[in-house]
């Protein structure tokens, strides 16, 4: 029976152990929870040497990646060139989705569908006001770093584009950027599959709730559930978005200056004018992950093998 590490310690963890353990794995997961069988508290998920002893003491060759923090830390290429392989991309290629700039201009260089933005550092704040105004408030401010799903701001009119901008200035001290982005209106959907940066093998489409309150109200939260699969999403739509936003991606990351091997996110919103990508996440997402696993038939530890 193949051993593997999971990294992580939530709900997304506990249904990706799950499944593995259905495929028959035996699944360590660090650190877990008391939630989750095979937890091992002592260790925590961006402890690389750490992690590093542990996979060696079990001759462990398979890490699997949950969460955003250990890729963004650079999980992938601390262990670059050892004989245990980490199922998730490098530090470079998880700018995808660590800095919100910067995979705009990813999105801006390889034509893929998204809505028009604008970027800025946190001392033209005067400017990023100006262009909400100039926007009517309809826009979306984006804080450029990891905010586990909480540094985004949907506005409706100028007042709530201002309390945004002065919140977002309050929260976040010293340097930093954030994007404003231009408000776009129709239903979001979640696709997540599996690349090597080539080919990708889709998973189930899924819609979560990212908003606190009934009626798409309240402040952004980290995901307030998910169902799967999604009725409203046909043969026509899956189509443009392969082609407007998937198809493109692949194509980008073949022509950027790193590998991606892992799970990838697109966070799409099912506009008039088409699809949009509102979002790459370079990991399993997070309610998703507990809706679509159960429905996957499919041995989720041969999928990761082969990609």
């Amino acid at each position: 029976m193949q051993q593997l590490v999971l990294l992580g310690a939530g709900a997304r963890e506990h249904a990706l152990a799950w499944k593995l353990r259905q495929d028959g794995a035996t699944v360590h997961v660090l650190p877990g929870n008391a939630g989750i069988a095979g937890s091992v508290p002592g260790i925590g998920a961006t402890d690389f040497p750490a992690i590093k002893s542990f996979c060696e003491e079990r001759r462990i060759k398979l890490i699997v990646v949950g969460p955003e923090a250990p890729l963004a830390a650079g999980v992938a290429d601390y262990f670059l060139g050892s004989d245990i392989r980490v199922f998730g991309p490098r530090r470079q290629a998880a700018t995808l989705e660590s800095s919100k700039v910067w995979s705009k201009e990813f999105m801006r260089r390889h034509g893929v569908a998204t809505a028009r933005a604008w970027s800025y550092r946190s001392d033209q704040f005067a400017a990023a006001q100006a262009q909400a105004e100039a926007l009517g408030g309809q826009v979306v401010v984006k804080y450029d770093g990891l905010a586990a799903g909480k540094g985004v701001y949907v506005c409706s009119s100028i007042a709530e584009a201002t309390a945004a901008l002065a919140e977002l200035q309050a929260l976040h001290t010293g340097w930093f950027s954030f994007l404003l982005e231009e408000k776009l209106a129709g239903p979001e959907v979640s696709l997540i599959g599996l690349t090597d940066g080539n080919r990708i093998r889709l998973l189930a489409p899924a819609q979560d709730h990212k908003q606190l309150l009934a009626k798409d109200e309240g402040p952004n939260t980290g995901g307030m559930g998910a169902y799967c699969p999604v009725p409203f999403l046909d043969d026509n739509w899956l189509a443009a978005i392969r082609r407007d936003i998937i198809d493109p991606t692949l194509r980008g990351l073949q022509a950027e200056p790193f590998d991606f091997v892992g799970f990838l996110y697109f966070g799409v919103m099912l506009t008039p004018a088409g699809p949009k990508l509102l979002e790459y996440n370079v990991r399993l997402g997070d309610p998703e992950a507990e809706v679509i696993l159960p429905a996957l038939e499919s041995s989720l530890l041969e999928l990761i093998e082969a990609t």
